[in-house]
C-alpha cells in the first residue's frame, strides 16, 4: 500500500491563502477517482477539488473554515501501488480550531458565556420549553407552609409550577431551592406561546459568509458613504413594461424592472463618469472606465452575491434581462467563476417586493457607487392640481463622498428619474 497526498492547487493571480469551506468526505471514507473531495474558495469563487485516485482517506489537512496555504497538504489518501510521498512520513496534525479572520462586530457572533450563579429567578438560565411543564393540574392547589409561600413570594415565583416532594405533595424549602436550580419557569399555565428560552447557538463565521464579512468591514472601514434618496414615478414605465411584455414576452422572456434601471444608467453615467469608477485609496488613483460593467446584486442560500454583467452599455433590454438572469443563476448553483464574480464598475441592489422604503446600500469597494431600488406601491400624488394614483418607487443610492461631490450624485439620480419618468427617451440615445 501506498500513500497519495494531494497538496492545496495554485489558484493564481498571486493567492498565497486558500479557505477549505466544507470537506466532502471523512477519514476513513473510500474514494474514487474524481470524487469531489473538499469546497475550497478564494475571494467569492468557491473551487471543487477532485481526487486524482481510488482509495481511503486517512487524514485531512485542516477544518472547515481553516486558512491554509497554496502547497499544504489538503488530503492524505491511501491507495494500492507507490503513493507520492513516504509512507512513513508523519502525518500533519491538524490545527485544533479554524483560523478566524476578524468580521465587523455587529455581524461576528457572540461568544458563548456561562451563565452568573443566580439568587433570584429573574436573574438565573432559562430552560427550554421541553422542560418546562406545570407540576401540577389547574385548579388544584399547592400545599406549603406560611414560611414556604412568603419565601416563593419574596423569589416571585408562582407556587402552582413547584413540584412538592413532602407529605401529600406539599412543598418544602428544599423544593424552592431546586426549582431555583433549575432555572425559571413558564408562568402561564402550560402555554407554550410564553415559555422562557435560553438557548444559544455559536455560529462560526466562514466560507462565503466570512468573505461578504470581510467585504463589508472593508467597504464600511474604507469609504465615507453618502446616501442620496429620490421618489420616482413608474407609471408609464410600467404601462409599457406590460406592453413589450405582452408583445413579446414569450418569445423574448419577460421583462422586469431591472434591465430599465440598467439602460437608464448606463445614459446617466456618459454625462458622470466619475461615477463609473473605481478608487484605489492605496495608491490615489481614480479610474473612470468607459465599459460599464454592471455588478447585480444577488441573494443565496450562501449569502449575498454581486455577479457581474459585463459591458451592459452594449446591451438592449432583452439581452440585458438574459444576462442578469444567467449570472444569478450561476451566483445561486454555486457555479459563477472568478472573473463572474470580479471586475465591476458600479453596482445595482434590490430587494425587489422586500426593498421597502429607504434603504442605505454598502457600496461594494472599490467602486464609488450603488443604485437601490426600493419597493413599488400606487400612491396618491397630484398631477395637474388633481390628486390621482400612480405606481411610485425610490432609489436609495450610495456614493463615495471622497470621490463623488453631493451636487453630481444628486444630478446622476435625477438624469436617471428622467429617463425612467419618460421611458421613451431611453431608446432615443
Amino acid at each position: 500500500m501506498g500513500i497519495h497526498v494531494i497538496k492545496m492547487p495554485d489558484i493564481g493571480e498571486g493567492i498565497a491563502e486558500v479557505e477549505v469551506v466544507v470537506w466532502r468526505v471523512q477519514p476513513g471514507d473510500n474514494v474514487v477517482e474524481d470524487q469531489i473531495l473538499a469546497d475550497v474558495m478564494t475571494d467569492k469563487a468557491t473551487i471543487e477539488i477532485p481526487s486524482a485516485v481510488h482509495g481511503k482517506v486517512l487524514a485531512l489537512g485542516g477544518k472547515a473554515g481553516e486558512l491554509m496555504a497554496v502547497g499544504a497538504e489538503l488530503i492524505r489518501i491511501e491507495i494500492e501501488g507507490k503513493g507520492n510521498v513516504d509512507a512513513n512520513a508523519s502525518v500533519p496534525a491538524a490545527p485544533a480550531a479554524p483560523v478566524a479572520a476578524p468580521a465587523p462586530a455587529a455581524t461576528a457572533p457572540a461568544a458563548p458565556v456561562a451563565p452568573a450563579p443566580v439568587s433570584k429567578p429573574a436573574a438565573t438560565p432559562v430552560k427550554t420549553a421541553a422542560t418546562v411543564s406545570a407540576a401540577r393540574a389547574d385548579g388544584e392547589k399547592p400545599i406549603a407552609s406560611p414560611a414556604v409561600r412568603r419565601r416563593a413570594w419574596d423569589l416571585g415565583i408562582e407556587l402552582q409550577f413547584v413540584s412538592g416532594t413532602g407529605a401529600a405533595g406539599r412543598i418544602t424549602s428544599e423544593d424552592l431551592d431546586a426549582f431555583v436550580a433549575r432555572g425559571p419557569q413558564t408562568m402561564s399555565r402550560g402555554d407554550s406561546r410564553y415559555v422562557q428560552r435560553h438557548d444559544e447557538e455559536a455560529v462560526p463565521v466562514i466560507g462565503l459568509r466570512r468573505k461578504i464579512a470581510q467585504k463589508m468591514q472593508e467597504s464600511k472601514r474604507r469609504i465615507p458613504h453618502f446616501t442620496y434618496v429620490e421618489e420616482i414615478d413608474m407609471t408609464e414605465l410600467e404601462a409599457l413594461r406590460a406592453t413589450l411584455n405582452n408583445k413579446w414576452g414569450k418569445e423574448r422572456g419577460r421583462l422586469t424592472v431591472l434591465p430599465f434601471l440598467m439602460r437608464a444608467m448606463v445614459l446617466a453615467l456618459r454625462e458622470f463618469p466619475q461615477i463609473n469608477a473605481r478608487y484605489d485609496d492605496e495608491a490615489g488613483v481614480v479610474t473612470r472606465h468607459g465599459a460599464v460593467h454592471m455588478g447585480v446584486a444577488t441573494q443565496t442560500d450562501a449569502g449575498l452575491i454581486v455577479p457581474v454583467v459585463r459591458n451592459a452599455e452594449a446591451l438592449d433590454l432583452w439581452a440585458s434581462a438574459a444576462a442578469v438572469t444567467r449570472q444569478a443563476d450561476a451566483a445561486r448553483s454555486g457555479k459563477a467563476s472568478r472573473e463572474d464574480l470580479s471586475g465591476s464598475t458600479i453596482t445595482l441592489t434590490s430587494l425587489g417586493s422586500l426593498g421597502g422604503i429607504v434603504s442605505t446600500p454598502v457600496i461594494n469597494h472599490p467602486e464609488v457607487a450603488i443604485v437601490g431600488v426600493n419597493r413599488m406601491v400606487q400612491r396618491p400624488v397630484v398631477r395637474g392640481g388633481a390628486i390621482v394614483v400612480r405606481q411610485m418607487m425610490n432609489l436609495s443610492s450610495s456614493f463615495d463622498h471622497r470621490v463623488v461631490d453631493g451636487m453630481h450624485a444628486a444630478e446622476f439620480i435625477q438624469t436617471i428619474r428622467g429617463y425612467l419618468e419618460c421611458p421613451a427617451t431611453l431608446f432615443t440615445e
